[in-house]
């Protein structure tokens, strides 16, 4: 939790500020994975801070939701191009990737 915690500082995620009278105030908590390995070992213990967004409303904290996932045939298709292209093929994570997108809305928490 402190991990995340001093990743959302960083990135300067937040302003603390107090909400104006008339904007609803969304909860948050703590949500937790065991990431573990193919032996089945832990690898390590994931800790991610969550808004309880089911209690947005449209119009007023929030205008459209998005989220950017790869679809299966997506990395399917570009896995035969690589083989096929006898491309290298390289893995990264890349860590707290959530944090570097820019939100349109202002969100209190």
């Amino acid at each position: 939790m402190q991990q995340k915690f001093d990743a959302l500082q960083r990135q300067s995620t937040w302003t603390l500020v107090s909400p104006p009278p008339d904007k609803p105030v969304l909860g948050c908590k703590w949500a937790y994975k065991i990431k573990l390995l193919p032996s089945g070992q832990v690898e390590r213990y994931k800790a991610r801070l969550v808004a309880l967004g089911y209690n947005q409303q449209f119009g007023i904290n929030y205008t459209e939701t998005f989220s950017l996932v790869a679809k299966m045939p997506t990395i399917r298709l570009l896995l035969t191009l690589s083989l096929n292209q006898q491309w290298l093929m390289y893995q990264l994570d890349i860590f707290n990737a959530f944090l570097h997108g820019d939100l349109p809305d202002d969100i209190y928490m």
